[in-house]
């Protein structure tokens, strides 16, 4: 029977195996697709405590969703196939994060909180019926303009963004395999 600091050292290891070959999975889908290889710089790969950190960027000529909407873009529902496909190959539960610029629209009741975390939740949905699994799903928020991608310009169109975080497992769960 392994002891408890070899279960996590064994998960440990497994999610940064699984976390490279996603980061590979994706950048060779993005430089293989010619309608996506363009927007490969607005796909980051950020380790961090949490885990590994896939961010979908806008900028000025490109944007996950229209205006106010919560609708994806056409490309970016190819983009997020893509990651999406990657996604279903690997355990570890996931987080969405909507993030918006600083800019304030008018009409539908809405705000950047509310257009964020309904951001994050169109995402979720679309992953889902791609196939990834309902339950690997953590977290789901919206920080509207919280935590800006530049905060030295607020309305850089970059802050507009999606967060998939892949988590790392914790091994006192018992990790879905």
């Amino acid at each position: 029977m392994k002891s408890t600091s070899e279960k996590k050292e064994i998960i440990e290891q497994a999610d940064k195996e699984n976390f490279d070959k996603l980061e590979k999975e994706v950048r060779e889908q993005l430089e293989q697709n010619p309608n996506l290889e363009k927007m490969q710089g607005q796909v980051q790969f950020v380790r961090e405590k949490e885990g590994l950190r896939i961010e979908i960027i806008d900028k000025a000529d490109f944007s996950m969703f229209d205006s106010g909407t919560t609708q994806l873009s056409p490309e970016a529902t190819d983009l997020v196939r893509k990651v999406g496909a990657s996604l279903k190959g690997i355990p570890n539960e996931i987080a969405v994060r909507g993030h918006t610029d600083n800019q304030q629209f008018a009409g539908g009741g809405n705000n950047n909180w509310s257009l964020s975390a309904n951001r994050a939740d169109s995402t979720r949905k679309f992953l889902n019926s791609i196939g990834v699994d309902e339950s690997r799903f953590s977290r789901i928020e919206g920080v509207a303009d919280s935590q800006p991608a530049n905060p030295d310009n607020p309305a850089d169109p970059r802050n507009r963004r999606i967060s998939i975080t892949v988590l790392y497992r914790d091994p006192g769960k018992g990790a879905k395999n």
